[in-house]
């Protein structure tokens, strides 16, 4: 909730801060774009250091560290300040995402997790809602500043929270740390990032991404410890439900861009009215999570997962053809219902298709799909409305998720009654692995009621 709400405030305040530093627009630019670089290079390294030291200590040192770099950036005397402490953010920032999903299937069996992650994706969903108002607000009575001092005082008290509980004692760990890896993995999706962010213009960073993603691969495949372990990627589920991800935010961030010049330069609304419109996302998004949990539990992944993604496709197609409020109302909503759904369900299939031991890892790629797909989703949009009408990415960013349907079927299905029961371990023995990559399975077909969701 910290690092969303962070995002989102910067967003609104950027106009204040470019006037009161003079600075230039692209200067403003790389205080986005040094933070994303820096995050999504990190994610999966990060990850894996959590998986090795302890999720609940990288945490609190990303907690710690984002605080006292929200610090420094509020006490910043000028923007190049600004952007070198942003990617210290960055850095930061990806130490402390992954560990949360790391935390938490650490701390639940696996067929207690579609609840936790609902609760982590409604907690993103208000801070989605609350930023742009909250970063508008600070932004107009104290300046740009206080957005970021917004950060400091959550900031310390969870990470000196999460330094207090004591982590669980872990076996020494035998591998080395896959540093070569770690570092063509940064080098491939920072210069990735950096290539979206800069579409449509031409930039060394595509050519260089392209050989560093190669170089990866075939470093992996020879390492005796490779940095994302096999039984990670691996499965087919793992692969498709980050698949989706990516199409999803991707979808759903191109398209929310292009709104707002539908909104504010097609029908001349103003930003605040425009916002307005929006707000049945954000509440719907919310909404959305602790259905997809109960849906995960009475449907399955494969099911949840293509009914909310076909919602999400349904909701862009509202907006490409809206007019009115109502309209653009009815097409928010299902967005956000359609979205958040699709989060929290892929989400839990990444983190409970992982074993234990490699949690932090697919926190990483889980996060890592969460910040290239909505770069992804902007870059297109740009590209999309320099050749064509301002509400043509709205179309492209409703094929998106239609296209990406067929991923579904490679999701876990429902299991039948009879083979819940014929899955129960003898009495007396507890299975919390999930080994099949078709099926959902608990421990106990009878052991999910409805208090538990």
């Amino acid at each position: 909730m910290v690092v969303a709400l962070d995002g989102t405030v910067l967003m609104v305040a950027q106009p204040t801060l470019r006037r009161d530093l003079h600075a230039t627009v692209s200067q403003v630019q790389w205080t986005s774009t040094g933070y994303l670089v820096a995050v999504a290079g990190l994610l999966v390294f990060a990850g894996r250091l959590g998986d090795r030291y302890g999720h609940r200590r990288t945490f609190a040192l990303g907690m710690l560290g984002f605080g006292a770099a929200s610090a420094g950036i509020a006490l910043a005397p000028g923007i190049g300040w600004v952007i070198v402490l942003r990617i210290v953010q960055g850095v930061f920032g990806a130490l402390l995402q992954p560990a949360t999903l790391g935390m938490l299937r650490t701390a639940y069996p696996p067929e207690r997790l579609r609840t936790p992650i609902a609760v982590r994706t409604a907690s993103i969903g208000v801070a989605a809602a609350a930023g742009p108002v909250v970063g508008g607000a600070l932004a107009t009575q104290f300046g740009w500043r206080a957005v970021f001092l917004l950060n400091i005082v959550p900031a310390l008290l969870f990470g000196a929270l999460a330094l207090a509980v004591p982590e669980r004692p872990r076996p020494p760990a035998d591998d080395p740390l896959d540093l070569p890896g770690a570092l063509l993995l940064a080098v491939t999706l920072g210069c990735l990032v950096h290539t979206l962010v800069t579409l449509p213009g031409t930039t060394w960073s595509g050519p260089v991404a392209v050989l560093a993603g190669a170089a990866f691969l075939r470093h992996e495949r020879r390492a005796p410890s490779p940095l994302v372990p096999p039984g990670v990627v691996g499965s087919p589920a793992v692969g498709a439900a980050l698949g989706l991800l990516v199409v999803a935010s991707a979808a759903l961030n191109g398209g929310l861009f292009a709104c707002v010049y539908v909104l504010q330069d097609g029908l001349g609304l103003t930003a605040l009215h425009s916002a307005l419109l929006s707000l049945p996302l954000a509440v719907l998004l919310v909404a959305a999570a602790p259905v997809a949990a109960v849906l995960l539990r009475r449907a399955g992944a494969r099911a949840t997962v293509a009914g909310a993604t076909a919602v999400l496709a349904a909701g862009l197609l509202v907006l490409a053809r809206a007019f009115g409020p109502l309209a653009f109302c009815t097409g928010f909503a299902l967005v956000g219902a359609g979205f958040g759904a699709v989060m929290v369900a892929a989400t839990h299939v990444v983190v409970r298709q992982a074993p234990a031991e490699s949690a932090g890892v697919a926190g990483g790629l889980q996060q890592t799909a969460m910040n290239v797909g909505p770069v992804l989703g902007v870059a297109t949009a740009t590209v999309l409305m320099d050749l064509g009408p301002a509400r043509s990415p709205l179309l492209a960013a409703a094929l998106a998720p239609a296209a990406a349907l067929p991923l579904c079927r490679a999701l876990p299905r429902r299991p039948s009654r009879a083979s819940t029961v014929a899955c129960a371990p003898p009495a007396g023995r507890r299975d919390a692995t999930h080994i099949d990559l078709d099926v959902e399975r608990g421990p106990h077909g009878g052991s999910l009621r409805d208090h538990e969701i």
